[in-house]
C-alpha cells in the first residue's frame, strides 16, 4: 500500500483506488478518478467482488465527499439509477450502503 503513494494518479487502476479508498489515503484526488470509472461501470469488480470499487468510494467519509459535491451528486445520480436487480448480487449490507449514502442529509454533503 504504501508504494501506491509514489504512483502518479494517472497511473493508478481501479484496483489501486479501491485500495487507497478502503485506507483512506489522499481521498480529495481518488476519489474523483473513481468516480470517473464508476459513471462507466458502476458495478465494476476490481478486486474481490462486482460493486467492490463503488462500495468502496460510498464508504469513504462524509468529510471527504464534502469537498466533492458535485462529483458526490453524479454518483448518486448512477446508483438511483441502478436496477434493483443488480442490488441483490451484492454482498450482504451492500444495498443498504448504497441507499444511505444516496440519503445522507444535505448538512453531510
Amino acid at each position: 500500500m504504501h508504494g501506491l503513494r509514489r504512483v502518479p494518479p494517472s497511473e493508478l487502476g481501479p484496483a489501486d483506488l479501491r485500495t487507497l479508498i478502503s485506507q483512506q489515503v489522499a481521498l480529495p484526488f481518488v476519489l474523483p478518478l473513481a468516480v470517473r470509472a464508476l459513471l462507466e461501470d458502476p458495478l465494476l469488480e476490481v478486486s474481490f467482488y462486482e460493486g467492490d470499487l463503488l462500495l468502496a468510494a460510498v464508504n469513504a467519509p462524509a468529510s471527504a465527499w464534502s469537498q466533492l459535491p458535485d462529483l458526490r451528486a453524479r454518483l448518486c445520480t448512477v446508483i438511483t439509477m441502478l436496477p434493483e436487480a443488480a442490488l441483490t448480487d451484492l454482498p450482504r449490507g451492500s444495498a443498504k450502503a448504497l441507499h444511505r449514502f444516496v440519503a445522507q442529509p444535505e448538512a453531510l454533503r
